[in-house]
Parts: C-alpha cells; sequence; structure tokens
C-alpha cells in the first residue's frame, strides 16, 4: 500500500484519538482556573472565600516544606509524578484500538480483532474436533491466544493446533506479525482423578 492517503486511513481505522483523555485534562484545568479566579475576584470585592482566599493559599503552600511532615510531602510528590507521568504518556502514545491491518494489494483493509479471533477459533475447532464452544481466542495487537478446555479423556496435541492458528493467521496476511500462544485447560475432574 504506498498511497499515503490510504496509509493515513488505515492509521486512522486502527488507532484511537486521545479525545477523551484531552477533554478530561481540559475541564479540569478549566474548573480549577474558574475557581482560583472567583476566589481572586472574591478577594478583590471584600467577600469572603468559598474555601481559602488567595493570601491565605499562598501562605500554605509556601510554609508546605516546614508544616507538612516529610514522608507526607514525599508521597504527594509522588503522587503528582505519577499523574504528570501518566499525562505525557497519554499526550504521546498514540492509542490502539482492536483492528489490524490486513495487506491486500494496493487495497486498505481493516479486520476487528473479534472477527479474526472468532475465525481462528472456528478453524481450530472445525480440524480439532473439538466442539466451538471448548475453543477460546483472544487477539491482541501483538499476540494470539488460544485457550482450548477439552473434555475429559480428549487427546489434544498443542502443536498442531499452534500450527492450525498460525496458518489461519497466515491467510490473512496481516501487516504486523502476531505471535500465537496456547493453552490447554483441562476440566476439574480430571485434574482431581490425576
Amino acid at each position: 500500500m504506498s498511497s499515503p492517503v490510504l496509509r493515513r486511513v488505515v492509521r486512522r481505522e486502527t488507532h484511537s484519538p486521545r479525545t477523551v483523555a484531552m477533554i478530561v485534562a481540559v475541564v479540569l484545568v478549566i474548573l480549577a482556573l474558574i475557581y482560583v479566579g472567583t476566589e481572586i475576584v472574591l478577594n478583590l470585592a471584600g467577600q469572603p472565600a468559598l474555601l481559602l482566599g488567595p493570601a491565605a493559599a499562598f501562605g500554605w503552600v509556601v510554609g508546605l516544606p516546614t508544616e507538612v511532615p516529610v514522608g507526607v510531602s514525599v508521597a504527594i510528590g509522588a503522587v503528582i509524578a505519577v499523574l504528570g507521568v501518566v499525562l505525557v504518556v497519554l499526550a504521546v502514545a498514540p492509542g490502539r484500538l482492536s483492528k489490524h491491518q490486513l495487506v491486500v494489494g494496493e487495497s486498505a483493509v481493516v479486520a476487528d480483532n473479534g472477527v479474526i479471533a472468532s475465525a481462528i477459533a472456528q478453524r481450530v475447532s472445525d480440524e480439532s474436533g473439538l466442539p466451538r464452544d471448548q475453543v477460546r481466542v483472544g487477539v491482541g495487537h501483538r499476540s494470539v491466544d488460544v485457550t482450548l478446555t477439552p473434555a475429559v479423556g480428549v487427546p489434544v496435541d498443542e502443536t498442531q493446533v499452534r500450527a492450525l492458528a498460525d496458518a489461519e493467521l497466515e491467510s490473512y496476511r496481516l501487516a504486523s506479525k502476531l505471535r500465537t500462544a496456547v493453552r490447554i485447560e483441562r476440566p476439574r475432574e480430571q485434574e482431581e482423578n490425576a
């Protein structure tokens, strides 16, 4: 896919905008500024403060290092630092939607992870002979997790299941390589008898 327009469309379909995080951050900043502005106007008008007047707030901030125990200051600083790191990560890191790009010539094709997972589960069920309700598949951004819960005494070859899942993935020609993990969960009756 060489067209810049198609690349942009695929990017928009597979990555999430940070609109919600940005709106929450902006609303919180606006509310804080409205409160500060209200306190300043009330102080200038000679009215009592809603919570804490500007002079009292400034005095509290200046006296904070000497009046608060060191452990509390460190804890508050750590919380503020973590909040800052979270906001920076939200601002810089791309959001990912649960979709994958398929390479199909010059076309832009995007498939939902649920559709891919359902198709893999159906193929594993058909080829292994297990009922469809005993095959669960989850598709993430970098991996595919296949979980089988066969009935008591039903043999399952983990290598064959991984090969089936990999073959199904290869048939989709996904733009990014996914790692396949297979897990076999036995019913509790079998674990107790073993």
